[in-house]
Formats: structure tokens, sequence, C-alpha cells
């Protein structure tokens, strides 16, 4: 500690302090470049307040404070306000962009080749500064042009060196060859060279290009498309999307916020509404036979080894190694002992039971593995709880004539209650959002017959997680986090009702 205390611990705090400010002013660059000025005014004042707390010798109880109270803000605070956020968004797949990007988008995917296209010649190259362009030769009228996306420029005769049909040099700039020129077809996919009237020149390949001319014009008076070839409008329906009269919709959208209606679908709408009932259903009922079934068992082996017998404490080692082993390892091995062709399990008892591929069976599969991993949990608590109980108490019930049934229902288990019924409760929040025990068993499935992504086996976080990245039918992020505010509101309420009832516990201190 004197080492730490005195110039060494100075110039430790300096240093660590230059990097959090070196860290600040690198983030308050980026957020200026992108005009989030809120960001960096609370950035600057945080990074301020920081400098001054760590220079100051009074602020101490705040040295210790601070760094706890950052983590918490930046784990736990912003990523619940994010959530709320987006849960009164539409930020889903096809509406991700912003709004200016999405015209943008809608204005590149309305370009098509017209039927009197000009075709281009065309050789990818590099400016003097290192930038990307497109060297054009028109194939009707032989005119040299250069394409970026600023837009389309001629050249000057002799600029452009063009024979047997191939660009072959340009003044002042590099033409791409080799493997280079092959690592470019995803950004030549994309790449647009604005013409006029609204029309581009796009790259079919490495070596030609296309007009094309746009089927939507944007009027930005109206804030609507218009398609050029009917005078149709698509206009902004306020819900992050262009639509017709007739209900048709212009991709992408943007993302922007719709109020309750992400909350409201998840009632209203039957496509969501009953996976949802369903999967709550099940999750509850999965929460309460893992929680009740795992403390039964851990406490019956708690009491039975509580006892001195021969080897107690090798059994108790025994009993404690599904506890230790990594719950994710033991979930694949359980996976591949389950399985239906080769597993051990079928094998060794000549069953033909489809552990994994029946929807019973696989939700009987995931609660015996959610079992075995939390009773040795419950095991060690149960059997530290005993001991605590005073041995008075039980021989004094027993002089009164008590078995060995009334001296445990009247006073083991409520004793035991008192310290294990709040662990209790923890551990029923813990697997009413077991993601891996249930994803890394089944994946949430089987699948069920009602087309929705929630499996059969999925519980409310796992079905969650599908919606918003794996649902194979775009991700929805919106309704995930909406479904994510309903999950912490029921763990919330149970979770409450549960520790008031338990209140009832503590006059048996």
């Amino acid at each position: 500690m004197a080492f730490f205390s005195g110039p060494v611990g100075l110039g430790v705090k300096f240093l660590l302090l230059g990097l959090v400010n070196a860290i600040a002013i690198w983030a308050g660059a980026i957020l200026a470049d992108r005009s989030k000025w809120i960001a960096v005014l609370v950035l600057a004042v945080a990074t301020a307040a920081i400098d001054a707390i760590y220079l100051s010798k009074r602020a101490m109880p705040a040295k210790f404070l601070v760094p706890g109270t950052i983590f918490l803000v930046a784990f736990q605070l912003i990523p619940i306000a994010y959530t709320i956020d987006v849960a009164f968004t539409n930020y889903s797949t096809g509406h991700v962009l912003t709004r200016a990007q999405a015209i943008d988008s809608i204005r590149q995917v309305s370009l098509t080749e017209p039927a009197n296209a000009h075709s281009y010649a065309m050789a990818p190259a590099r400016d003097a500064h290192g930038k990307l362009a497109l060297l054009l030769v028109d194939e009707t009228t032989h005119k040299p042009y250069v394409g970026t996306r600023a837009g389309l420029k001629p050249l000057a005769a002799g600029e452009l060196k063009f024979a047997q049909d191939t660009i072959q040099s340009a003044k002042g700039y590099t033409l791409l060859k080799g493997a280079e020129l092959f690592t470019l077809d995803r950004v030549l996919n994309s790449y647009t060279v604005p013409a006029g009237g609204g029309g581009a020149i796009r790259p079919q390949g490495v070596d030609s290009a296309v007009d094309l001319a746009p089927t939507l014009r944007y009027d930005a008076r109206a804030d609507a498309f218009r398609r050029i070839s009917d005078g149709r409008l698509y206009r902004d329906n306020k819900r992050g999307s262009f639509v017709a009269a007739g209900g048709d919709e212009l991709e992408p959208g943007w993302r922007t916020g719709v109020g309750f209606r992400t909350l409201k679908r998840i009632f209203s709408d039957a496509r969501i509404r009953d996976p949802f009932l369903r999967v709550f259903a099940w999750t509850l009922g999965f929460a309460v036979a893992c929680v009740f079934l795992s403390f039964a068992l851990g406490l019956l082996l708690a009491v039975t080894l509580e006892k001195k017998i021969r080897f107690q404490r090798f059994y108790r080692t025994v009993l404690v190694i599904p506890y230790a082993v990594p719950a994710f390892l033991t979930i694949l091995v359980w996976g591949g002992l389950l399985n239906d062709d080769f597993g051990v399990v079928n094998r060794i008892f000549h069953l033909h039971v489809p552990w994994l591929f029946d929807a019973n069976w696989a939700k009987l599969s995931v609660i015996i593995v959610s079992i075995w991993l939390t009773f040795p949990y419950f095991f060690l608590v149960s059997l530290g709880a005993l001991q605590s109980i005073p041995g008075e108490l039980v021989e004094a019930a027993r002089v009164d004539g008590a078995g060995p049934w009334q001296v445990f229902k009247r006073i083991t288990l409520p004793l035991l209650l008192v310290a294990v019924a709040p662990l209790l409760i923890a551990s029923f929040a813990f697997n009413f959002n077991n993601f891996n025990n249930v994803y890394l068993l089944t994946g949430g499935g089987p699948p069920t017959s009602d087309g929705s992504v929630a499996g059969s086996t999925d519980i409310l976080i796992s079905y969650t997680y599908k919606l918003a990245f794996a649902s194979g039918k775009g991700q929805d992020y919106a309704l995930a986090s909406a479904i994510s505010i309903f999950i912490f509101l029921i763990v919330a309420a149970i979770g409450g009702v549960a520790f008031w009832r338990s209140k009832s516990l503590e006059a048996l201190r």
C-alpha cells in the first residue's frame, strides 16, 4: 500500500486518467462527426466530473462509487432504456434505415434497364487519390467518360486509349487488373453513377455497364413517390413506409416511432398472440417444475446425507459434479445421450423414444436436463440450512412424541424455507429466462403445426431471440423488445408477490 500511495500511485492515477481522457476525445470526435451533440455534451461533462473527482483529495467515497456507477449505467441502464425505446418503434427487417437512406434506396431499387438503353465498355480504375472510378466508352458514339458516385464526367480526346473494344489506359487513372479486379464484384454490384433525369449507369460484370432509368420519382413537395408510367402516388403512411392507395408498399421502409402499436400487436394479432400465450404457459410450467423438482430432489439428498453414513464425503462430492461442470457442455452432452438414432439412453435401455423430436418428450427432456443441472445447487443450499437448525428443537419435538415426518413437516421444512425461500424465487426467475437449457438442447423445437417461429419447447426468452435474430422470416427487433418488457413485468410481478408471501416465514425465526 505504501508503494502505491506515493509517486508510483500518483503516476498510475495520471496514466489511467490520461487513458480515460484519450478514449473520451476519440469518442467525442466520432460523435461530433455524426452530429450527436447531446452525446458529446454528456461525454464532456462525465469526463470532466471523473477528472475532478480523482484529482480531488476530498471526494473519497465518490472515487469508489464512480467505477461501479459507470458500469451500471453502461451495462444495465442503457441497454434497458434502448430496449424500451426499440419497443415503441417499427425496427425490423425492411425498417432499419433512416428516412433519407430509405428514399435513396428506393430510388436505386427503382432503376431498371429501358428498351433503348445505352451500353458502355467499362474498366474499373483508381484515381490519383486511390478512389474507385469507372472508365466508360459509349458503344454507340465511342465518347469516353469517367464515372464516380458523384456523377458522369466526359474525358477529352486522347485522355483515354480504347482499342479492340477494350479500354487499355487513361491519363491520371490506374486500371485494376488480376485478383484486385475480381474481388470488387460485390462493390460493383451496388456501384451506380448518377446520370441525368434521375437515371444512373450501373456495371454489368467487370467490363461493361448500362444506362438505367427510374420507374419511380420522388416528389419533395408532395413528400411522395410517383410512378412514372401511370402517375400512381406512394405516400408516407406515418409508420415508416411509402404506401399507395391500394395498400401497395415500397421497400425498404425506415425506422420510426409507432407508439404502443408494437405492444398492442402482441394481443391484437392472433399470429402473435396465440404463440405468445402458448409459450408463456409452457414457460411458467417449465420454471415451476424445474424449481420444485430440483428443490425436492436436492432436499431429499441433503436430508439423507446429513446423517453419518459410510462414504458420506464421497457421495457429497459426486452429487456436486453436475453443478461444477460448465452447463453448456453438459447440455450438449445430454443432447447426444438423448439422440433418437445413436443416443446412449435409447441404446442401453433398448428404447425407441423420440426424446428431442416429439413435442411432449422434448419438454420432458428439457425438464430432466434442467433438474440434473440444478439439483446440486439446492443440495448444497439445503445441506447448509439443515446444519443451521438448532438440534434442541428436534430433540424437544421427539420428546413430545413427534415422528420423523412430523418433525420434518413442523420444524425442519419451515425453518429451512426461511433461508431457502429467497433462493427459490431467484431460481424461478433464472429458469423463467433459462435460454441455454432450451436452445442448446432442442433449439426450441420440434416445430409446431401453426407455422409460428416458436417451437414446442421454446420459452419466452428463446422465442424472443428467434423473433429478433433467428426466425428465418426476417428480424423483428421491435416485437422482440416489446416481449422482453413483458418478460420483465411478469418476472417482477411473480417475484414481488413471492417475496411478499415469504415474509410470513420471518415469524419462525
